[in-house]
């Protein structure tokens, strides 16, 4: 066919009636602190098809043929807007303090309204909400044929989650939604072309029988991001990936060569996509990484390097239970006898490592008995003791973590009085990468998630 009949019939089809072309616009106008009234830099504005940056005065200007936008800045609530112009934004600060329902508690009715109560009894203000676990079950109804295919939808706790959803948001609760990547039984057995593999090929289970897979395959990145973005049109506040890293063990096959910037490049590549493909969703990103990754430079063989990390979500948060670091971190021998030093020096160690403000940063912290050192239960004073350590370096809140979802007022309610920030030297010094080698091959064994 001759180009002139290709034009015509182009002309043709634009021209017929109901038919409209989406008209771009530039859009205009500044974004501001909704409490001090200050221009705030830096905060991100996405259209459907534009992106950009607020500049020093707050300003920005880019081009949408949809109707609204979102605008997010790590320390403030993420928003969406009609896309008018001039448009005048102003973003909410927040700071999450936050409990944890597991995969399993969400089924129980007593189990959410003891959590709601604490939370509304304590002055805390945010749940993080399993929404896959480990062994690849989807707690509400997905949409996903792979999700069925593989059996992930058998077992929902979570069958009223937009009715929970709007309830939470009604008690002014941000919600964070917890997703765990790459172990997941259900797509590992199910699609063993996507699961890891022993070297003499069969599929490889860790030391709690459950299977992985392949960081490096796309349509495992797919699946998962396609589960993030249907949370994220429920309404939830933050999407928070989980087991973003290879497993800890070097003799496995996967469909690519495991070497380190293969690693880093896969987690990296993950995050990347996650991130672009939620961008018109008014939520956060959050990946949680291993604690002792923010003393590192290197991915410790399983692709999680912080700097990296830290380019593709709007918070990181490494798991700084004391407990997990069995031999200590320089300075401190006994983790769970110095809990507020090994959560404040973790945090400013991390911060100096990648350069950025603290307010990137939201740990989890430890609030279960202790498994490697005296067996202490983790009470009111050692819970307050890392609170306290988090608030003094800055972080953007925090999260307690207990499997069980077992949380008592008397272990939240009292106030332990804030210490002194008096941190040791974060230097390095001779010894400290054979403690922190030790206490990385500890930490995969002993960490409870």
């Amino acid at each position: 066919m001759k180009l002139r009949h290709w034009i015509l019939i182009a002309t043709l089809y634009f021209c017929l009636p109901g038919y409209a072309a989406a008209e771009v616009e530039t859009i205009f106008g500044t974004v501001r602190d909704a409490q001090s009234g200050v221009f705030l830099s830096g905060v991100e504005i996405h259209a459907t098809n534009d992106f950009t940056l607020s500049n020093s005065t707050g300003n920005f200007q880019l081009q949408s043929d949809g109707s609204e936008l979102v605008a997010r800045l790590p320390g403030y609530l993420p928003k969406k807007v009609a896309a008018d112009f001039p448009l005048h934004l102003k973003l909410q600060p927040f700071t999450p303090k936050a409990l944890y329902l597991s995969y399993w508690a969400a089924d129980s009715n007593d189990r959410r309204n003891h959590l709601q109560q604490l939370i509304a009894e304590t002055g805390m203000n945010a749940l993080v909400i399993d929404l896959k676990s480990s062994r690849g079950d989807i707690a509400f109804r997905s949409q996903l044929p792979l999700a069925r295919e593989v059996g992930a939808q058998r077992v929902r706790t979570l069958k009223d989650l937009p009715e929970f959803l709007a309830e939470l948001k009604q008690q002014g609760i941000y919600t964070i939604g917890r997703i765990v990547v790459f172990k997941d039984a259900a797509l590992a057995r199910n699609r063993r072309d996507l699961a890891v593999h022993t070297l003499d090929g069969y599929l490889w289970e860790d030391h709690e029988k459950i299977s992985w897979t392949d960081p490096f395959n796309p349509e495992v990145w797919d699946y998962n991001i396609s589960i993030a973005e249907e949370a994220a049109a429920l309404g939830f506040d933050e999407i928070q990936f989980d087991y973003i890293r290879f497993p800890a063990k070097s003799d496995l096959m996967f469909s690519r060569e495991n070497t380190g910037e293969n690693r880093v490049a896969a987690i990296n590549g993950f995050l990347q996509r996650a991130k672009q493909q939620l961008a018109n969703y008014p939520v956060m990103t959050s990946a949680n990484i291993f604690g002792y990754i923010c003393w590192k430079h290197k991915d410790q063989k399983i692709g999680q390097r912080l700097i990296d990390l830290a380019e593709h979500v709007d918070y990181i948060s490494p798991m700084l239970y004391p407990s997990g670091f069995p031999h200590g971190v320089p300075g401190y021998k006994n983790p769970v006898e110095n809990s507020y030093e090994v959560i404040a020096h973790s945090l400013q160690k991390a911060s100096a490592l990648t350069g950025l403000p603290a307010v990137r940063f939201r740990p989890w912290l430890q609030a279960f008995r202790d498994y490697a050192f005296d067996r202490r239960s983790f009470t009111a004073n050692e819970i307050h003791a890392q609170i306290n350590a988090s608030d003094a370096s800055g972080s953007h809140g925090w999260m307690l973590w207990n499997a069980a979802s077992r949380f008592s007022l008397a272990g939240l309610q009292q106030v332990v009085p804030l210490g002194e920030l008096n941190l040791v030297d974060a230097s390095p010094k001779a010894g400290d990468s054979t403690i922190l080698t030790k206490a990385a091959d500890q930490n995969f064994r002993f960490y409870p998630q």
